[in-house]
């Protein structure tokens, strides 16, 4: 039986924020944000192509992928509309300017109601894994992040993450380093998958200066609508 997903198309697109230079979106779980080995329509793409509608373009559509988000993941997406918007964008998160909360629920709770998570993440390519150790390992990178425990659900907590580094599935290699493995997640110690494919980490909100008008632009996404997000 196919994974229960609903993939997102130019129609359906939920969309949070767009002007002449950005376009936010709010990313299901199964969308691919940028093309890959799997060859299934990436969210850039759909992007591109309601752009190309709603505004009546010929020719390419100029779409530049500022972020990314795991495939499973759900929540915020920032794209840049203009070329003029990219670079400036690109430097905002690579100079840690740019602010991602996120949303996650899982069945154990962590030693503490908030804290902060240090460790070194070694990337196996292989598996397209992230294996966190408590000490430098070769070719480890630092990983940090900050959680707060908001809620305590039947059977489930939800916690509040805010990355300080941007690291390859970070939030899900640190949580289940700690005996917290996000619901879904069976790549990282949770013991089923989600009906959807899906996993229940979300981005949650994203705090930025506009590369253009540079004022403050926050960004809120709403969860995907199923029991548990519903409960949150």
């Amino acid at each position: 039986m196919k994974p229960d997903k609903i993939i997102s198309t130019p129609q359906n697109l939920q969309i949070l924020y767009e002007d002449n230079h950005i376009i936010v979106i709010n990313k299901r779980p199964g969308d691919i944000v940028q093309g890959d080995k799997t060859g299934d329509t990436p969210l850039s793409e759909v992007v591109k192509e309601y752009i190309r509608f709603k505004y009546d373009k010929p020719g390419n559509v100029y779409l530049g992928v500022v972020h990314r988000l795991d495939r499973p993941t759900s929540g915020i997406v920032l794209f840049s509309k203009t070329s003029k918007a990219l670079p400036r964008l690109n430097k905002l998160f690579k100079d840690k300017e740019a602010k991602k909360t996120y949303w996650a629920v899982v069945k154990n709770a962590p030693p503490q109601a908030e804290g902060t998570l240090v460790h070194f993440l070694k990337r196996n390519p292989k598996q397209n894994k992230s294996i966190a150790h408590i000490k430098e390992v070769p070719e480890s990178k630092k990983a940090i992040l900050e959680y707060r425990i908001l809620k305590k659900l039947d059977n489930y907590y939800l916690l509040e993450i805010d990355l300080q580094t941007g690291r390859h599935h970070q939030i899900r290699s640190q949580l289940s380093s700690i005996g917290s493995p996000i619901k879904g997640d069976l790549k990282y110690g949770f013991d089923r998958s989600n009906k959807d494919a899906g996993i229940h980490l979300h981005a949650r909100k994203l705090s930025f200066i506009h590369p253009v008008k540079k004022e403050l632009i926050e960004i809120i996404a709403s969860p995907p609508r199923e029991p548990i997000w519903d409960a949150c």
